[in-house]
């Protein structure tokens, strides 16, 4: 399988998940003082935008490289390891910082009972834009980087997003950026999304946050009233289309030139500029592609999925626009590729073993795969 060489760098951790061998009636029947829990096997795992959209482009076929930051610790070995056993060439462009301690979330999971998470961040806090040198980008076309608003410095300094993006445009790569959800009383919560994004866009050249995360970094208030809706199971928490390409619209004239939003279960929207010079400078596509691309707007719902769990699905669906685009694809193939990615990655438990060889899904989406029937109304075109 043929297509661009890609780099999934930004937030990685190692999750550690005990076993718990019986249920309880609440957490505080298992977590008291001085009590001896005997327990199964700890289930050790990667997380992160790094490990589920990186993993998800290698289990589609796609020449990809990790770069996070971990430290020179047990728990740094045992992610580049989990790593190296997939694929030794994985981990040649990781960064490895003997003064810092790797990021680990320990998942408190006994049965019946909603979980707890218990996170260092690590050194996700300390990865900045000098972290990724011209070295690391060698041979490398395509960089998408995510999760800073889980990375201290790129909350923290209104411009280390930028410069990082700056920086690998510099190197001649299209660039790609995902974001997550911050807690709004935490500091990331409390940055101002908007000028940060405002200052990197520009060299941002496709873009793909969730919706009800970009709501909230560029109307706050309106993000908190989305953000309560959605949690109460409201589809889109409560936006309609108007609103999407809104969204979209203002999204592109902050510069960035390809944006996808993702909408949860009701699938994705993709929105793309007019300025075909934008598109050029983008890097991935032709003069040709870059008249398919101008302008082009679709809607793809999901597909059809039996729901094991939705970890990692939104990383997942940014693999697939990213694949699509690696391997040349027109902009409708792109997007209905993404939510395909996203929903074979649900039918599975964990973020990326439900996502199959780039052949399968072709496959698959050939014999007429299902779509869901959305909630929302999308009269633009459908992919």
């Amino acid at each position: 399988m043929s297509g661009l060489k890609i780099v999934a760098a930004g937030h990685v951790c190692l999750d550690i998940i005990p076993t718990f061998l019986r249920g309880a009636p609440t957490i505080d029947a298992v977590m008291q003082p001085g009590k001896l829990v005997e327990m199964g096997p700890a289930v050790l795992s990667t997380g992160g935008a790094v490990s589920n959209t990186g993993l998800a482009l290698k289990r589609l076929g796609l020449p990809v490289r990790l770069m996070g930051k971990v430290g020179d610790d047990a728990f740094g070995m045992a992610v580049r390891d989990y790593f190296r056993r997939l694929d030794e060439t994985l981990v040649e462009t990781m960064i490895v910082d003997p003064s810092v301690a790797t990021s680990y979330t320990v998942v408190i999971s006994p049965p019946g009972i909603d979980r707890i998470f218990l996170h260092c961040p690590g050194a996700n806090d300390t990865f900045g834009a000098d972290d990724v040198t011209p070295s690391l980008l060698a041979d490398m076309q395509l960089f998408h980087f995510g999760y800073p608003p889980l990375m201290r410095a790129f909350y923290s300094r209104k411009d280390e997003l930028a410069r990082l993006f700056q920086k690998v445009k510099g190197c001649g790569l299209t660039t790609s950026l995902d974001m997550a959800l911050p807690d709004p009383a935490s500091p990331s919560g409390e940055a101002d999304w908007r000028a940060i994004l405002e200052e990197a866009l520009p060299s941002v050249d496709i873009f793909a946050p969730s919706l009800d995360e970009i709501v909230f970094m560029l109307h706050r208030e309106r993000g908190l009233v989305v953000r309560n809706k959605a949690a109460e199971g409201v589809p889109m928490g409560g936006l309609i289309e108007d609103d999407v390409r809104a969204l979209a619209s203002e999204l592109l004239s902050l510069g960035v030139a390809v944006v996808m939003l993702k909408l949860g279960n009701q699938g994705a929207y993709l929105r793309v500029t007019t300025d075909t010079q934008r598109l050029a400078a983008c890097g991935c596509f032709d003069e040709a592609a870059c008249g398919r691309w101008a302008g082009a707007e679709f809607f793809a719902p999901c597909f059809d999925a039996k729901v094991a769990g939705t970890t990692g699905s939104g990383d997942c669906t940014v693999a697939g626009l990213l694949a699509g685009v690696a391997m040349g694809l027109d902009p409708d193939a792109c997007v209905r590729s993404a939510v395909a990615v996203g929903s074979a990655s649900v039918e599975q438990p964990d973020a990326t073993s439900g996502v199959p060889a780039w052949s399968e899904l072709d496959a698959r989406l050939r014999a007429g795969w299902g779509r869901e029937k959305p909630k929302v109304t999308f009269r633009v075109p459908w992919a």
